[in-house]
């Protein structure tokens, strides 16, 4: 089959057109014909080796398409070996595309548990660009961060897919979203989104300017952390906050003064992908509320994908990249 084959780590140009065999049918996993499939930071760092795929290597997390036998039109949760727990992912987790064959493919093999239908109110584009984002700002918001109607919420950062996705399904659940980027275009774009306000975060003082947006400037219920600006986010909190993180793209260590924080009452707590039971749980709020889907920045062919990543590299996108696999 047809796919972008990585013989080595590195930058974009070791992303080429190549072919490699077909998935071969197995007991408890599906087929799928991918239609499209999306770019994800996380693509990024496997690209240049961080978590060691084996190479040659077809990466790529997220995908949709069809169920080769039934034609089925199906979404892939990229979550693969969750486990028995739902507090955290078993010892065997891995996302798929980092050690098993990914999504930049003609074809793909899942565990049974990461097929699910598409759901009607998303394209093929929005559901390939909806798993990894969509399960991971799901989990973040609600399964972690326990977001409830008429909540006060913070996101750090406008423009990216878990950015965007975040905003969506917060304010689909009746939340008062603020968000935070260095570019007044962004944060408009944010707004036009559903967004309440938005701060400049490279303002020495954004974390006030934030505040006072809130209720008499007492913070926010959840702060949604995806770069590990830890010490301002925590800032942000109302007395009792809940502070989600879910990167380090900004800085990978943090130092905290412990008895604000112990007196704050607050909540700092991690989170990754989320498992099945989450991606069932996001489905159900994209069919059963009104849920914006993903906002599709650009779209590349599968041949193209080393551009797709110079693209997603420049920073100069809003919303997701795709891969058009026709």
């Amino acid at each position: 089959m047809q796919a972008v084959v990585m013989q080595a780590y590195g930058g974009p140009e070791v992303l080429a057109p190549g072919e490699v065999l077909d998935p071969v049918p197995r007991k408890g996993w599906t087929v799928v014909k991918l239609g499209a499939s999306a770019l994800n930071w996380h693509d990024t760092l496997t690209r240049q080796g961080v978590y060691a795929s084996p190479l040659p290597a077809v990466i790529g997390a997220d995908g949709a398409g069809t169920v080769v036998g039934s034609g089925e039109d199906v979404v892939i949760l990229p979550s693969l070996f969750w486990g028995g727990r739902e507090s955290a992912p078993a010892a065997g987790f891995e996302i798929l595309g980092d050690h098993l064959s990914g999504t930049y493919a003609e074809y793909v093999a899942v565990p049974d548990e990461c097929v699910f239908r598409r759901p009607e109110g998303l394209g093929l584009y929005e559901a390939a660009a909806f798993s990894l984002v969509g399960v991971t700002a799901y989990r973040a918001l609600f399964t972690r961060g326990r977001l409830a109607a008429g909540e006060s919420l913070l996101i750090l950062g406008a423009s990216g897919g878990v950015a965007t996705t975040a905003l969506s399904l917060a304010t689909a659940m009746g939340a008062k979203v603020v968000v935070t980027s260095a570019s007044v275009a962004k944060i408009d774009r944010a707004r036009e989104l559903g967004a309440m306000a938005g701060v400049d975060h490279s303002a020495p003082d954004w974390v006030e300017q934030a505040r006072e947006l809130t209720p008499d400037g007492r913070g926010f219920d959840l702060v949604l952390d995806p770069v590990g600006r830890v010490e301002e986010s925590l800032r942000a909190l109302r007395a009792g906050g809940r502070c989600v993180v879910l990167g380090a793209n900004a800085q990978a260590q943090a130092q905290v003064e412990m008895r604000p924080f112990y007196f704050g009452q607050y909540d700092l707590l991690g989170t990754t992908m989320g498992s099945p039971r989450d991606f069932a749980g996001l489905l159900r709020l994209v069919e059963e509320r009104q849920v914006r889907p993903p906002v599709i920045d650009r779209a590349f062919h599968l041949a193209t994908a080393a551009d797709a990543h110079r693209y997603l590299e420049s920073g100069e996108g809003f919303g997701k990249v795709v891969l058009d696999h026709g």
